[in-house]
């Protein structure tokens, strides 16, 4: 398979390196915080800047250097205490802070390899408070189903005893699983034989409809071209996203073994698009790469993604000349806070979010694909019913959680992530979508050529059809995104309201329930 120029055993071993650590809750325990497992970046500490309370922020910038001390530890702000990084007015920035163990053991308990949830959790105690200005950095995942990165050591999921080894189960996979076999959801090449979705001609007034994603980038495809999908997108001359060739859109096998295997989540953001393209042939698309081809995502990389493509959304809304319109944002992806309750969870994410729904642009989210009704971030980041997130209405435009749905349209994938945080439910397992035309390492079953004719079954990994089947609430939320989107219409020519556009795209989904 093709590989970027230069690319070396060096770069596929790095590449091949696991994000994140799982948490333990039982370590550091502090009175009135009940912890959960999530990923996290062991080193990183994230710190909200306060511009209004500059006191209370370095009170706790110290609170944290000696909860460190304590440990051995060293902590340095990135780029120096006080700098903000606010990239949105109105939006508080945040700060990376590192952990570093000193090259001389000094103080402390023990210098070994450092633990932002062990020095938060000494801080807070320290404190007496939560802490409501810091938190872990968390590590994100885009996950169609069986292809979350942290699925086998995920406590929630693939640890279950009766799935893989359940001995009393001979029909093959169980549960969830039963979605990784071909013909059962898994992604396998299929072919399209119908027209591309029909676009109609550009309007006389006003604009197309636009939808933003954040996911692995999008590749070529003949349904996708450059007037229809912007995939490099700048601020004040510098790129969004990811720019390296490590593009998981372009090159199927970067990672993992020489096995000829194309890595979990190559195509993905080429099969979202596809999806949105259907759903709303006449919208544009804008593509911003987040994630490499492991499918993870670093909090802080994605806050930083996501606010320079508000920041131009909100120079558009001041200035139809510059900036780039936005009105519906698509985020496949997601993680579990260890903490998710009001008060002990950074609201960095949930600001940039709130503020580009008060900038009129929808959000749209996928729940996960865990089989869960714990809430997941950012798809929970609303005030659903029954929620203890301490978020209450605002007059943006809505938030919008989307679970998947089987194909009858009638039953919730058994896959999909549950709870009354879900707002709705969409086409999600066995989805039909765009792919760039990736040639994997695996051959057919059977291959017998006759009278000059090249005569196999089907390679399970040649995409050179363009065409895919896939499944996960990844791709219910472009589904419903794009309904948003078609419902909005022409913008600026009687405008419809995103929360009226909202209703009526929902209105159009099944409301499947038990008979």
């Amino acid at each position: 398979m093709e590989q970027p120029r230069g690319w070396t055993w060096q770069d596929r071993a790095e590449g091949s390196i696991r994000r994140g650590t799982a948490l333990d809750p039982s370590l550091e325990p502090v009175d009135g915080i009940r912890a959960f497992p999530t990923a996290y970046l062991p080193e990183r500490l994230l710190i909200t800047q306060d511009v209004e309370d500059n006191e209370a922020y370095d009170r706790e910038i110290r609170t944290l250097r000696d909860a460190a001390d304590s440990f051995g530890w060293l902590l340095e702000i990135e780029q120096g205490d006080g700098v903000s990084r606010e990239l949105v007015p109105g939006v508080p920035g945040f700060l990376r802070a590192h952990l570093t163990t000193p090259d001389e053991p000094g103080r402390g308990e023990s210098p070994v390899a450092p633990d932002a949830w062990r020095v938060l959790q000494r801080a807070r105690r320290m404190s007496r408070s939560v802490m409501p200005r810091t938190g872990l950095e968390h590590v994100l995942s885009i996950d169609p189903v069986g292809l979350n990165p942290f699925s086998r050591t995920n406590p929630f999921s693939r640890t279950n005893p009766f799935s893989r080894t359940n001995p009393v189960e001979g029909r093959g996979a169980g549960g969830s699983d039963d979605y990784l076999e071909p013909g059962r959801g898994a992604r396998q090449p299929v072919t399209w034989l119908g027209p591309a979705p029909r676009r109609g001609p550009a309007p006389k007034r006003g604009r197309r409809p636009v939808v933003a994603v954040l996911d692995t980038g999008c590749g070529v495809h003949d349904w996708l071209p450059d007037d229809i999908v912007t995939r490099h997108l700048e601020l004040d001359g510098v790129p969004i996203g990811l720019t390296d060739d490590a593009d998981p859109e372009r090159y199927p096998d970067l990672y993992g073994q020489l096995d000829g295997e194309i890595d979990a989540v190559a195509g993905h953001g080429t099969f979202i698009a596809g999806i949105i393209r259907q759903a709303a042939p006449d919208a544009d698309i804008v593509s911003v790469r987040v994630a490499g081809a492991l499918g993870v995502v670093d909090e802080s990389a994605l806050l930083e993604s996501l606010a320079q493509v508000i920041e131009l959304l909100r120079r558009y809304r001041e200035d139809p000349k510059t900036g780039h319109p936005i009105d519906v944002l698509n985020l496949s992806l997601g993680y579990y806070h260890e903490t998710p309750v009001d008060g002990q969870f950074s609201r960095t994410l949930y600001a940039l979010l709130a503020k580009a729904r008060e900038l009129g642009c929808v959000v749209v989210c996928s729940a996960g694909n865990d089989a869960i009704d714990r809430p997941s971030f950012p798809a929970s980041l609303w005030p659903w019913p029954g929620a203890d997130n301490g978020i209450g209405p605002d007059h943006g435009a809505p938030h919008v959680s989307v679970g998947a749905l089987n194909p009858s349209a009638r039953s919730v994938a058994l896959f999909s992530n549950v709870g009354p945080w879900v707002r709705v439910y969409a086409p999600g397992a066995a989805v039909v979508s765009t792919s760039p035309a990736f040639v994997g390492g695996a051959q057919a079953t059977t291959r017998a050529d006759v009278d000059g004719l090249h005569r196999e079954t089907i390679d399970p990994d040649d995409y050179r059809g363009g065409f895919a089947v896939w499944s996960g609430t990844s791709f219910a939320a472009p589904y419903v995104a794009g309904l948003i989107a078609g419902h909005l219409g022409v913008i600026g020519v009687g405008r419809v309201d995103a929360a009226s556009a909202v209703k009526a795209a929902l209105a159009t989904l099944p409301s499947p329930s038990v008979d």
